[in-house]
């Protein structure tokens, strides 16, 4: 779609914009700032008129370009905050441009939580959806799974309410949606009590976590751990639900500070700047990290445990495979560690999921193990990203929607037993592809 500006909006054109990781660089013709549904769906309909695309932006947390766009940006910085909450059923609903970390402080006074988490709280609400985001938990699913209703700015400007028993094709798609579908506008959560997290983090070998993989998984809560590859060092985090009136022993502020701010972030992030200056010296700086790792044991209430600060960039890939595939995947992967072309300084980090019903989450049918990549911001990357792509490849791996990957339309399509459901549904509310961008003409091929 080609156009002219939107009317009433002939000012300057904003400032380019790039995401958290500067992979991905945009420069929109203009940024809507909506506060309101009526506002959202008033942006939508003017750029349809004119000639634009429009594409919703969150954080800019996600390493592709799903937010990217020469059109229309909408920023829902402005609409935020909760809607509405009922403590005797846990059904929470929030505006969509609500950051997670705000989300979660306002749960906690209402004595509620979300079921599950990833590890990062920067992320709004919709966005974190719609990229499917996850946790940990071979029980529990992605926050999608936590989705019970969605409202949504259509193509036309038309607002709707889709759930289990309205709209049900369209909610189903557009739990795990790329923005494809709709503007979201409101989130209807399934909550929780609030609950504590008794964490215990330790070192170990990846041959010893791997052969306890499974009764680790099957008996705590939520279980990953971080691998750092130039070894066989790993770093073990378990968080055990504690019953309900549990007081939390958290760390101390100074011992907090001293483990995520002087260690996890400013000490890591000098070790990765010189390890970028001077690469030879990479697998000696990530094997002593790695003999670095001591053991800790706290609690706190969930959300505190879940999330943990990021001041040290990098870039991603992570993909998910079926859960008996693991292991093979882990032992073909570090076998080609000594083949690098560049050494990798960040850690591999491995997760697990259940499996659920939505058309596009990476968990879609099966139980889930889900394999993070990353290098330090600057440092070459690709060797190691096709290679993992490669090996994940063979077991039919899926790409996280937020994080780097090279694949197309025709190899998702299988890979995804309901893609062409999906596709059949964003035909069917935006025809004309009023929010398409260059990243969702790759994943989802043209409308």
């Amino acid at each position: 779609m080609v156009g002219r500006i939107p009317t009433g909006t002939r000012s300057a054109r904003p400032a380019p914009w790039q995401n958290w990781a500067g992979t991905e660089r945009c420069h929109p013709v203009h940024v809507a700032r909506p506060g309101s549904v009526e506002g959202i769906a008033e942006a939508v309909r003017n750029a349809a008129r004119d000639g634009f695309t429009v594409r919703p932006r969150g954080s800019g947390h996600s390493f592709t370009g799903v937010a990217a766009t020469d059109g229309v940006a909408m920023d829902l910085g402005e609409w935020s905050g909760l809607v509405s909450a009922e403590g005797s059923t846990g059904l929470v609903t929030v505006r969509s441009g609500t950051p997670l970390h705000q989300l979660n402080s306002e749960l906690d006074r209402l004595g509620l939580a979300m079921a599950n988490l990833g590890d990062i709280d920067t992320q709004t609400v919709s966005g974190a959806i719609s990229t499917g985001t996850h946790g940990t938990g071979a029980r529990l699913g992605g926050l999608a799974t936590q989705v019970r209703g969605l409202e949504l700015v259509l193509a036309d400007g038309s607002v709707v309410s889709c759930s289990p028993d309205e709209r049900p094709e369209l909610f189903s798609a557009a739990r795990v949606g790329l923005g494809a579908l709709g503007v979201i506008s409101t989130v209807t959560l399934q909550c929780v009590p609030s609950f504590v997290l008794h964490a215990r983090e330790y070192p170990g070998r990846l041959d010893e976590i791997l052969e306890r993989f499974d009764e680790l998984t099957g008996s705590e809560d939520h279980v990953e751990f971080h691998w750092f590859p130039h070894g066989d060092r790993v770093l073990v985090k378990r968080n055990t639900r504690l019953p309900a009136g549990t007081a939390p022993e958290p760390m101390s502020r100074a011992r907090r500070f001293y483990e995520y701010e002087l260690m996890e972030n400013g000490a890591f992030g000098l070790v990765c700047r010189l390890g970028r200056a001077i690469p030879s010296t990479v697998p000696a700086l990530n094997r002593m990290v790695a003999n670095l790792v001591s053991e800790r044991s706290y609690s706190d209430v969930s959300h505190r445990v879940f999330t943990t600060p990021r001041r040290v960039r990098f870039v991603e890939s992570e993909y998910a495979v079926p859960r008996e595939s693991l292991h093979e995947v882990l032992r073909e992967f570090r076998a080609s560690m000594p083949t690098l072309k560049h050494p990798v300084i960040v850690p591999v980090e491995v997760r697990v999921a259940a499996a659920d019903d939505i058309p596009l989450s990476t968990a879609y049918g099966r139980d889930t193990a889900y394999i993070a990549i990353h290098q330090y911001l600057g440092m070459p990357y690709r060797d190691y990203f096709d290679r993992f792509e490669s090996i994940v490849g063979a077991v039919g791996g899926r790409p996280h929607w937020g994080k780097m990957h090279t694949l197309r339309a025709e190899d998702l399509a299988e890979r995804y037993p309901r893609f062409e459901d999906f596709r059949k549904v964003r035909a069917a509310v935006d025809p004309d592809g009023v929010f398409r961008n260059a990243y969702l003409d790759r994943v989802l091929g043209q409308p």
